[in-house]
């Protein structure tokens, strides 16, 4: 076997897509490392905010005024992101994958850029509209990245590949936790150097993108670029014969030619769609609405009111379990199925959330039920990094051919967001009118989300995007069958078609 190849599941992983996939998650560890960032420094940006109103009314800021300012900190991250990734299906479209990747990168020059100078410049407005960017970028990439991912990856190693993307942003998360110590970066005078790191990432992604091939489900379906795909296909497999591959290819872009282009209310008003874009918007409220975020954002506090010492430290515990487990789960995906381990991690998340509750709450007359309440966190933790964190990214991608399927990744990002802004913005109220049983609250949302994944979100496991949309209306393939059988349509004509559009 050539050098730069090894075997992976029975597939054969070259360079070139070991390459792309690395290349294309890097946007991926940039979403993680901002969502990260923001919780360790939180008191030290806090005292800048306060130096900055000193400075310019000559008052300390009202702590209802620090507050508001602060919430809405994190929070506009999530709304950037909300109104960037309902553009995710149209920037795919217009740019394609590679090229919307790293057009996507400019928004990030320009986030950290802001964040970077917001104290020098004693503002926090740019420390505000820093994180509305730096969100605009992460909702791009976070549709683009499994979109482009999954598109480039074999069948049986589209989930394990897939994955990649939850484990790149688990181990920004990571990366935002361990340079946020006070010793590091966390500290009065560093903090902005902190922020600003967001770039290093971008520099990375933008010089290596250029040697990545643009995704060929996208050049062969929607361009029509039989050769520019071939090409892509023999740097991606490292064979020269791809004629299988472009077989699948033309069976998709034939059902889509007879689907159109699928607009995003086309996909609530088709029966066609509905299923699977109602799948797919659980499968997002479940990821965020799991209270995963709630952990993320406010891990420091969380953990100080379980009676941890260090908390911080505590958090970059939680960190470490997200990123192991995240590895396991890529190990797993291709062996237990997707459905099966999205309902294990609910049902642990689940479990956990009341260990937690009842620990929280029994704290005050039982001391040690402060390591209960860790160990619960850290339980909660895992299991999300089992099922929900990583599966619902690249399942969306799955589960529509290419015709709708920048529609729905669209519609299910913008699900994800909204869901992330809700829990950012409102679990701090929460917290305080519900106390340690903020987290019975969760649980009851998991326990429904398992039982809808249990009922309604069938398995893709094995099976090619062509199959998969063919089984949520299997009365619609019949008839497409028949419907070829009377237009006399034969397994070339999609090919041909291509090819006449590159002649002329």
């Amino acid at each position: 076997m050539p050098a730069g190849f090894q075997q992976l599941g029975g597939e054969t992983v070259t360079g070139t897509l070991a390459l792309s996939v690395f290349t294309a998650v890097l946007g991926s560890l940039e979403f993680g490392y901002n969502i990260g960032v923001i919780n360790a420094p939180q008191k030290i940006i806090e005292q800048d905010y306060n130096s900055t109103w000193v400075h310019r009314y000559g008052e300390p800021i009202p702590p209802g005024v620090l507050t508001s300012l602060w919430s809405l900190s994190v929070a506009i991250f999530s709304i950037g992101g909300m109104i960037s990734s309902f553009c995710v299906g149209f920037v795919s479209e217009w740019l394609g994958r590679r090229k919307a990747m790293l057009i996507n990168n400019l928004l990030a020059f320009i986030g950290g850029s802001l964040m970077g100078m917001s104290k020098l410049c004693r503002s926090f407005e740019m420390m505000i509209l820093g994180r509305f960017v730096i969100g605009a970028y992460c909702g791009l990439a976070s549709g683009l990245t499994p979109m482009y991912v999954g598109e480039i990856s074999p069948t049986s190693l589209r989930g394990a590949l897939g994955t990649l993307h939850q484990l790149a942003i688990v181990t920004g998360i990571l990366f935002a936790q361990v340079l946020g110590l006070e010793s590091l970066l966390g500290s009065e005078e560093l903090w902005p150097v902190l922020l600003g790191l967001t770039v290093v990432p971008t520099v990375l992604q933008m010089a290596l993108l250029p040697f990545c091939p643009e995704s060929p489900r996208f050049l062969y379906i929607v361009r029509c670029q039989d050769r520019h795909a071939r090409s892509g296909l023999r740097r991606l497999t490292g064979r020269e014969d791809v004629d299988d591959i472009l077989l699948e290819m033309q069976e998709e872009k034939r059902r889509m030619d007879m689907e159109r282009k699928v607009s995003i209310p086309e996909l609530f008003r088709s029966p066609m769609y509905r299923q699977p874009i109602i799948i797919s918007i659980l499968l997002q409220l479940s990821q965020q609405l799991s209270g995963i975020n709630a952990i993320f954002y406010y891990s420091t506090r969380i953990f100080t009111k379980a009676g941890v010492q260090s908390p911080v430290y505590a958090t970059i515990g939680a960190g470490v379990v997200n990123c192991v487990f995240t590895i396991v789960s890529l190990f797993f995906v291709e062996r237990m199925g997707r459905r099966t381990l999205h309902m294990l991690g609910l049902t642990g998340m689940c479990f956990c959330a009341v260990i937690m509750t009842v620990a929280l709450a029994l704290l005050e007359n039982i001391p040690w039920m402060s390591y209960i309440s860790m160990l619960s966190i850290f339980g909660f933790v895992a299991f999300f990094e089992v099922g929900p964190g990583p599966i619902p990214w690249f399942f969306v991608a799955e589960l529509f051919s290419q015709g709708p399927r920048p529609a729905a990744m669209a519609v299910a990002g913008c699900s994800n967001w909204t869901a992330n802004f809700l829990v950012g913005m409102g679990f701090q109220y929460i917290a305080d009118l519900l106390g340690p049983y903020v987290f019975l609250l969760f649980a009851a949302m998991l326990l429904f989300f398992l039982v809808f994944t249990f009922f309604r979100v069938p398995e893709t496991q094995g099976r090619t995007f062509d199959q998969i949309t063919a089984g949520f209306h299997q009365p619609s393939a019949g008839m497409m069958m028949d419907m070829d059988i009377d237009l006399g349509t034969d397994k070339h004509s999609t090919e041909m078609d291509c090819l006449d559009i590159q002649d002329n």
